[in-house]
């Protein structure tokens, strides 16, 4: 009979804690939504301890916790600290739900699908390596990914090509951010797929210009490219999803992608060092695992009993093991639950009313160039640009001169970039327009 997790530690000398979890993290105040379903957008501000004395526009690089992220972090630190070995009850222990079991089902709520698909991770760089590490690969075949896509998301796919034999193609969606087009940059995937191509990685939004690609038409292409094909050489399509999960109204398991990762410390204000993959039930067996899990307790059970593991993964199996900041990642359905109680369509119409208007202004200035487009429905909540005569670094150094915090694009070729989450007032927007308006004169 196969060793259960909870035998395991009791013979390591971990017994059961003697305190239940019984409460869930508190709540975001009533005060935050009225009963009209009007958001008070001061009061979310508050939430916040940012610095008063600045005007914060980098949130999206590492969030500042909210209230009741802060609330729920402190809460299971004092657990754990007065009896570390309520881990095991909290995670492991029979006739009650898990805690990692909560948190995942509110992701998958958020994301639109279902518990056992979500794979639980420390950041979306972490979650990409997994995946492409992960991929059953054969040589010959190809990893097809842009040009303009992270270091993290870059990096991922060539280290898992030279393990496996695979390589790897880089082509450009588009010839300029600002000037791209749906049409333009489904037709250059189009073309880009061959039969070898057994992944295909792409950014829902781009951290270097702010555009955000139709990934629904995207998607497209990589089903009709599958048509015909045998299901161990189907094209799987890899989301880095991170900058739009949390500021736009699209559920994450709708996009039409075979896997979406994404760090929740950015725009979901989850706790720093947690993040997720989202994979389709039937994607998850074309990769294997690369990290012992402890989230599952089948691949222990099986290793205690001598028996191989099945070959069909699943995410839990991806999930990985290893002590960690546990108090982090259970704090992470506080962030979920905030998001759910202000309500993703108001969430996304807040930061897309406020970046709109940057875009709207920046491009009537002659002095500064636009990366990100005007089309809401190919941007999100961040905004590239230059200012004709200062580099990026000058130009978020005299920002912050004046007590704004912008930030540049970690890239080759670098912008500055301005980004208003929900934690950013109208206000706020008009005073950082009116610098900038001061900056290109």
């Amino acid at each position: 009979m196969a060793l259960g997790r909870r035998t395991f530690l009791a013979r390591a000398g971990l017994t059961a804690a003697a305190a239940r979890f019984t409460s869930r993290p508190g709540p975001a105040a009533a005060a935050l939504v009225s009963p009209g379903n009007t958001v008070d957008w001061t009061a979310v501000r508050a939430l916040f301890d940012l610095d008063p004395g600045f005007i914060h526009l980098a949130s999206f690089f590492l969030v500042s916790h909210p209230k009741p992220v802060r609330e729920a972090i402190d809460e299971f630190r004092r657990r754990l600290d007065a009896d570390p070995t309520w881990l095991e009850e909290a995670m492991f222990a029979e006739g009650h739900p898990h805690l990692q079991d909560r948190v995942k089902a509110a992701i998958a709520a958020y994301v639109g699908g279902r518990s056992d698909e979500i794979a639980l991770v420390p950041n979306t760089t972490t979650g990409l390596a997994l995946v492409y590490n992960g991929l059953r690969l054969k040589p010959g075949q190809e990893i097809l990914t842009t040009e303009h896509d992270h270091y993290s998301h870059h990096e991922s796919i060539r280290l898992a090509a030279d393990k496996n034999g695979a390589s790897v193609r880089r082509i450009p969606l588009h010839d300029g951010a600002a000037r791209a087009s749906e049409g333009e940059m489904a037709e250059r995937l189009r073309r880009a797929i061959t039969p070898r191509t057994r992944a295909v990685g792409l950014t829902w939004v781009h951290s270097s210009t702010g555009l955000r690609l139709p990934m629904r038409a995207l998607a497209e292409i990589v089903k009709t490219a599958n048509a015909g094909r045998d299901e161990a050489d189907r094209c799987l399509l890899i989301v880095d999803g991170l900058h739009g999960f949390g500021c736009v109204d699209e559920a994450a398991a709708t996009l039409g992608c075979d896997f979406f990762v994404a760090g929740t410390h950015k725009w979901i204000f989850g706790p720093r060092g947690t993040g997720i993959i989202w994979g389709r039930a039937d994607a998850w067996p074309h990769t294997r695992p690369t990290v012992p899990s402890f989230e599952s307790l089948e691949p222990f059970g099986r290793w205690a009993g001598g028996q191989p593991l099945e070959p069909r993964t699943r995410a839990a199996w991806v999930s990985p093991g290893g002590f960690y900041a546990y108090e982090h990642h259970w704090a992470v359905e506080a962030a979920f639950r905030l998001h759910e109680e202000l309500g993703r369509p108001r969430v996304a119409a807040r930061v897309a009313e406020l970046n709109g208007r940057f875009r709207r202004e920046m491009a009537k200035m002659k002095q500064v160039t636009l990366h990100t487009p005007m089309a809401p429905e190919l941007a999100a909540g961040i905004v590239c640009f230059e200012v004709e005569g200062l580099t990026p670094t000058q130009v978020v150094e005299r920002l912050r001169s004046r007590h704004i915090i912008a930030s540049t694009s970690p890239y080759p070729v670098s912008y500055a970039r301005v980004s208003a989450g929900i934690m950013v007032s109208p206000d706020e927007v008009e005073t950082t327009l009116r610098e900038i308006r001061a900056l290109s004169a």
